[in-house]
């Protein structure tokens, strides 16, 4: 049996999204799926009787009851976690993304503005009046105008050199058609990077996620009760999907008191938003020096750690620091990327202003075309019949939000290096660069070094390689 045959057999469940979406969740082909695989890792947990004997049983009995009694049953949630599965959101806003990916337990990937051809790029308006349609496509417009015209001019600031690019990892030169596709990817990366503060957040996007079934189980309960209709629904719909392809795991009881909770919490508390946020200021210190002073082999085993090595994960025991302060939403959505850190969720208005990095980097005279259309989109906009949740559909991405992000020294060590770079987007490279200088100066005396590799913000022909190409 061929490959191709195999993977067309695959029974995969679909469910359908009012705006168009849709969710598939996976069928691997696996003969042992998710709820049996949990099922014999449990029964493993409770007797020293092998894997074969346990194997036995579940060819004998299979996992339907064992799944339906002990993991939704009794709640025996751990059970839940011994099974993967993979599913794919298409179609949904970047808003309804965030929601999703709005877990340190998340893993998966969402489509990024460079690749996606946002000519015909459906937009999701939840509001569905002649004036939403109007001020979604002006948008539009305005970004495709841009993107040609930056195209050209990113080319004009960078133009080709020969000399800048390093030899391949065997140590041959590159061609010169290798080196011309990566600057002129080089180049493309930052016109978009520039143009995507005008797309707005109702934009369609898609993205994986893959997570064990306890976890699809926990946030398809929080996300049911999400302040925007769109997330609600993606929700309910994968609620019935994860049912039709787990159905021993999955159900629709619900309890009274949790729902209510739930929907409490999720319409007074979701969004968090400053009017006056700092643009970057540590706002809590809860590390333990005292702890980590204690032992000097720990201040040794942070001054002398190496570049691109992760400080150990358990100092993060000595607490927390939290930091506020402001970032576009654009980059935001990259910088929520990093589970090992806990974000609220920002609120997407006009109140701080558009970022001005996206108005600076245009040419003078889109520069002056930009500023007089995002004050009449804001007039259109603010005439909307809608709360400020919906509105963040109408706002493009290049407003600033009030960010507010905890974490241990280890994972605000790695999101810094990490994002303080020229290969990340430089609206978020300039933040992280400013993270930087404020944990050494508050930590340097604990041996905290952080090693920042490149100059943030400088145009970067390494990301004129960092693509996925697309098989044919």
């Amino acid at each position: 049996m061929t490959l191709m045959t195999t993977v067309e057999q695959l029974q995969h469940h679909t469910a359908h999204l009012k705006g168009g979406g849709k969710i598939v969740v996976i069928d691997s082909g696996a003969v042992l799926n998710a709820e049996m695989t949990s099922m014999l890792q449990a029964l493993h947990s409770r007797s020293t009787g092998g894997i074969d004997a346990h194997l036995a049983v579940l060819a004998k009995r299979g996992a339907e009851g064992f799944m339906k009694t002990y993991y939704v049953g009794y709640g025996h949630k751990s059970i839940g976690d011994c099974g993967m599965a993979v599913v794919f959101i298409e179609g949904v806003s970047m808003l309804a993304a965030k929601a999703i990916q709005d877990s340190p337990l998340y893993n998966g990937q969402e489509a990024s503005t460079r690749y996606i051809p946002f000519d015909r790029q459906p937009f999701i308006d939840p509001l569905n009046t002649k004036a939403s349609e109007v001020i979604l496509e002006n948008w539009r417009q305005f970004y495709l105008k841009s993107v040609t015209e930056m195209k050209i001019e990113i080319k004009r600031r960078h133009p080709f050199n020969p000399d800048d690019y390093p030899l391949n990892k065997d140590g041959s030169e590159k061609s010169e058609e290798k080196k011309k596709e990566i600057w002129e990817n080089a180049s493309n990366a930052r016109a978009f990077d520039v143009t995507r503060g005008f797309l707005p957040a109702g934009v369609s996007t898609n993205l994986a996620w893959t997570t064990t079934l306890r976890q699809f189980a926990d946030r398809i309960t929080i996300l049911r009760h999400h302040p925007l209709e769109e997330v609600r629904e993606i929700a309910e719909q994968l609620e019935d999907a994860m049912i039709a392809t787990h159905p021993n795991s999955f159900s629709k009881k619900r309890y009274p008191e949790t729902e209510g909770y739930l929907g409490g919490t999720a319409q007074d508390c979701y969004y968090y938003h400053d009017p006056k946020s700092p643009e970057m200021e540590l706002v809590h210190d809860g590390i333990n020096a005292k702890g980590i002073m204690s032992d000097l082999r720990y201040q040794k085993l942070m001054a002398s750690r190496p570049a691109k090595i992760e400080l150990p994960k358990w100092l993060g025991v000595y607490g927390v620091a939290t930091l506020a302060f402001t970032l576009d939403f654009g980059s935001f959505r990259d910088v929520q990327r990093h589970r090992a850190v806990m974000q609220r969720m920002p609120l997407l208005t006009t109140d701080l202003g558009f970022h001005e990095w996206y108005l600076g980097e245009l040419t003078e005279s889109l520069q002056d075309e930009a500023i007089a259309f995002i004050a009449s989109q804001k007039v259109a906009t603010d005439a909307l019949a809608a709360d400020a949740p919906v509105l963040q559909y109408y706002l493009p991405m290049g407003y600033k939000i009030s960010n507010y992000l905890t974490g241990d020294l280890p994972a605000l060590t790695y999101l810094i290096e990490i994002r303080a770079t020229s290969m990340v987007h430089p609206t978020l490279a300039f933040q992280a660069e400013k993270m930087a200088h404020i944990l050494e100066a508050r930590y340097g005396h604990l041996g905290l070094q952080i090693r920042l590799g490149s100059v943030a913000g400088k145009f970067d022909i390494g990301r004129g390689e960092a693509t996925i190409t697309k098989v044919n």
